[in-house]
């Protein structure tokens, strides 16, 4: 393990959320899934998604919470992605609340899969972003 951030709306101080743990972890290579998945089954964790197409990304579930770890290889853009946002949202009241009335209205929509309301989430994730004065980059995911 090279990293482990609690990523999400719940690491966001003051930031509706429903209670869903998202955890980053960054290892050596994410692709090399006998260095950490088997170690972390062994804990109880469950492999769930594997996406070789999108930063080699692995999805575990959490023993016991209602949470996700989401798996990259270290230097993944994505890692930088997420703690900015993450970041940006606690330091910033206005961005928090325009994200947490964008989540509201994309909630209160009825959705066949939580990937497609996570995608619904892109264009202000990106926005917000952008004003966080990091490039945007065109391979991300809400």
């Amino acid at each position: 393990m090279l990293l482990l951030e609690h990523v999400g709306s719940t690491s966001v101080a003051g930031l509706s959320a429903k209670p869903i743990i998202d955890m980053v972890l960054a290892v050596a290579d994410s692709s090399d899934e006998a260095t950490y998945v088997e170690p972390l089954e062994a804990d109880g964790y469950v492999l769930r998604i594997r996406e070789p197409d999108w930063f080699e990304h692995r999805l575990l579930k959490v023993p016991g919470i209602d949470g996700n770890l989401h798996v990259f290889s270290e230097g993944c853009p994505e890692i930088e992605r997420m703690l900015k946002f993450r970041d940006w949202l606690r330091t910033h009241a206005e961005d928090r609340k325009l994200y947490e009335d964008t989540k509201r209205k994309l909630a209160a929509k009825t959705w066949k899969y939580t990937q497609n309301y996570a995608d619904a989430k892109t264009g202000i994730v990106e926005e917000i972003l952008a004003r966080s004065g990091r490039a945007s980059n065109t391979n991300t995911r809400g």
